[in-house]
């Protein structure tokens, strides 16, 4: 199946963000929400490393994506990576398991085709990490080549990296990646776009959501931790 940089995704949807190999959280968030394929899911990435269960998560999230195409969503988010996976668990999680790294090696394979970012009924921009000084529109995220790793530095790697601040314009990133970025950029790219609003993951919020700027109200989206 081939799915758009920029891949729609239509209301209701239920949408969630890191997973980080903990199996037993996302058994729970389906328990909550609802089964596919009768609760609309959108994941938004990183769904490895860190947790002791990356395997099963990721080969229940691919399983779930390849019965229910139409109904469930799946990101890249910087973690579906060669290089960050072999640092926070995820290659070491597949030794242990299999005596080799030849389902690391598949996995990490399968990421390079993830759709980068996702939009919701034409209005709301979805990706792991945040916007990008070289990219302006959407048609700019359609025409990336994403099937490759995630690189160092440039538009593909700013989507999976960027950080919101409270700093108005664009900033150096802490994380070594990326960029971070102000109100008055989200705004700016909502505006030139016709979006409402951009959601993320890639930061830990201990109410399970937070807004830096303008919010839905539309009742036919749930946003899970």
């Amino acid at each position: 199946m081939e799915e758009s940089n920029v891949q729609p995704v239509r209301c209701p949807v239920t949408v969630c963000g890191d997973i980080h190999g903990q199996f037993h959280d996302l058994s729970e968030l389906f328990r909550i929400g609802g089964n596919s394929p009768d609760t609309n899911y959108l994941f938004m990435g990183d769904y490895v490393d860190r947790g002791y269960y990356s395997v099963e998560t990721v080969t229940l999230l691919v399983t779930l994506k390849l019965r229910y195409r139409d109904r469930v969503t799946i990101l890249r988010g910087n973690h579906e990576s060669r290089q960050i996976t072999q640092v926070y668990g995820f290659y070491d999680e597949c030794l242990r398991k299999y005596g080799n790294a030849n389902v690391w090696k598949y996995f990490t394979d399968l990421f390079d085709f993830l759709p980068l970012t996702a939009l919701i009924d034409n209005q709301i921009f979805c990706l792991h990490g945040g916007l990008s000084p070289s990219i302006d529109t959407l048609d700019h995220v359609r025409g990336i080549d994403r099937v490759q790793e995630v690189p160092h530095e440039g538009p593909m790697c700013d989507l999976l990296w960027s950080d919101p601040d409270d700093r108005c314009g664009w900033g150096i990133s802490p994380r070594g990646a990326g960029y971070t970025f102000g109100q008055d950029i989200s705004e700016a790219f909502n505006h030139n776009n016709g979006l409402t609003l951009v959601a993320r993951a890639h930061q830990l919020v201990m109410e399970g959501m937070s807004d830096m700027a303008k919010i839905t109200s539309d009742a036919n989206i749930s946003f899970g931790a």
